[in-house]
């Protein structure tokens, strides 16, 4: 695996059409992915003071985090939307090797800030609803 540029790890959202396609999330200077996974542990006296987990058992989670400079881009007018009207849509993520992860998504924070002086950003938080899927 070769080393990928940040500039390539892109969020995109859906257009809620059949077939969906996905437009780049105008702006961004950062994307952050994280997968959480909880553990079920099973522990007990047969196993010899070590913890056991159980396998394929828990809750799985996908954060996304994203901060740029506000472009007013279709994009990023979406996301306000979706964030106002509190609803769970399609999104993507790609990266430069062309891996993609989809899946359904909420906007749990969307914040905008501006120096008198400097341009206006805003950062954004999506928490997944349901499974994402590595492509």
């Amino acid at each position: 695996m070769s080393v990928e540029k940040g500039s390539a790890f892109l969020l995109k959202i859906g257009n809620g059409d059949t077939p969906l396609t996905y437009t780049t999330i105008a702006g961004l200077r950062t994307t952050q992915l994280s997968v959480s996974g909880e553990a079920v542990n099973i522990t007990n006296k047969d196993s010899g003071g070590w913890r056991e987990l159980l396998s394929g058992a828990g809750v799985r989670a996908v954060s996304v985090s994203a901060a740029g400079i506000f472009t007013g881009s279709a994009g990023e007018v979406s996301i306000r939307n979706r964030a106002l009207a509190g609803v769970i849509d399609d999104y993507e993520l790609s990266f430069e090797s062309g891996e993609r992860m989809q899946g359904t998504f909420l906007v749990t924070r969307l914040d905008y800030a501006g120096d008198y002086n400097g341009e206006r950003t805003y950062t954004i938080s999506l928490e997944s609803s349901g499974t994402v899927v590595s492509l």
